[in-house]
């Protein structure tokens, strides 16, 4: 079965996570992607323990997939000419180099790419893009959720602005990319010409700054830490149950009606603390205590599935071995095992003709 980008080749100059999380994102889809490495790999081979086999961390697994591993010495001058010949038969380069890297090797990416290869779309991903105050600085994922405000708004008082536990800004940013690359593709059906795609880590972490962004634009109030709390919407946080957390968005009226109805406190509904949203915002403690309250008796599983059922939105915290052994997960083909028994998690770009592919595992090493 052919990939949605069957014939599209990539050149993937980038390492660590966003370039490479991009560049997966079209493997799965049929890209033809050959990932070059430098003599000494990936920086991301040697991140472990855990390995899968020797030279291929798991973290490494998990964003290189599908990809032809090739080693260049970029440093020297064959290296660059083997550059060259791939860039030759290539639709779309991708790389992460601090500003001014392909100059330096004699590809700069405004008067010489585009001359020597018309209809390559470059991909350049950087922390901060060439120019202005911060241009052409390193970027790193926790830096940009420290500088774009997402620490600023993550965590509680206790304990203080909080790093994502996930590195958010990178896969965003490598999602920018890989949407980029694809509007640059279908813009080259057009026009004939190849373009360059920017993605910046600075401005990838801005763009997800919401609803708090959009908040501060309309109020001028600087948003705070609100923990598992929502900035907009009441109840929409974790609740202690008598078994642990359950997580309850209640988004409207009829849904808070209805929770609290299932709850056998339905006269809530009317409390002029809790009639609407707004009230309910102005009343965050009061309804909590009452919620719990209410909650005490209930099991954090079971009462997630009750209310699900009713139209509520909820449901248990789970972790990792949970969400895993999930049969929902299982049904969704979210995890993707491979013949040397390694297991990943499947794009989640679902296409009804053309579905992504797990050809093979990432390479043991560059050839």
């Amino acid at each position: 079965m052919s990939g949605a980008l069957e014939g599209i080749v990539v050149v993937d100059l980038s390492r660590i996570l966003g370039g490479p999380y991009c560049t997966q994102i079209l493997a799965d889809h049929g890209a033809t992607v050959v990932k070059v490495e430098p003599p000494s790999g990936d920086d991301t081979r040697s991140w472990g323990p855990p390995f899968i086999r020797e030279g291929v961390s798991a973290y490494f697994a998990g964003i290189n997939r599908n990809k032809d591993c090739i080693t260049l010495d970029l440093r020297t001058p064959g290296g660059i000419a083997q550059l060259e010949e791939l860039l030759a038969g290539a639709d779309v380069l991708v790389e992460n180099f601090k500003t001014g890297t392909l100059a330096k090797w004699g590809l700069d990416p405004v008067t010489v790419l585009p001359e020597r290869f018309p209809r390559l779309v470059h991909c350049s991903i950087t922390g901060f893009g060439d120019d202005g105050p911060l241009g052409g600085l390193p970027g790193y994922d926790a830096i940009i959720q420290a500088m774009s405000g997402l620490m600023s708004v993550n965590g509680t008082q206790d304990s203080g602005p909080t790093r994502i536990g996930m590195p958010a800004v990178d896969m965003v940013t490598g999602m920018n990319a890989a949407l980029g690359i694809l509007m640059a593709l279908q813009e080259r059906q057009r026009s004939g010409s190849g373009q360059r795609v920017e993605a910046t880590l600075f401005d990838s972490g801005l763009s997800v700054m919401h609803p708090h962004l959009p908040n501060y634009f309309a109020s001028g109030v600087e948003p705070r830490l609100t923990g598992n709390d929502h900035p907009n919407i009441a109840p929409y946080s974790a609740y202690l149950t008598g078994t642990g957390p359950v997580y309850i968005t209640a988004g409207n009226d009829g849904q808070f009606a209805r929770l609290v109805e299932f709850l056998g406190a339905a006269d809530l509904a009317a409390d002029p603390r809790f009639c609407d949203n707004a009230a309910r915002l102005g009343h965050r403690a009061e309804l909590r205590e009452a919620l719990e309250g209410l909650l005490a008796d209930h099991d954090a599983q079971e009462v997630a599935a009750e209310l699900m059922a009713i139209g509520v939105p909820a449901g248990p915290i789970l972790n990792a071995a949970q969400v895993v052994q999930h049969p929902h997960t299982a049904h969704r083909g979210m995890i993707v095992e491979f013949d040397d028994g390694s297991r990943q998690v499947a794009s989640p770009i679902k296409l009804t003709r053309t579905p992504a592919t797990y050809r093979h595992p990432a390479a043991e090493q560059a050839r």
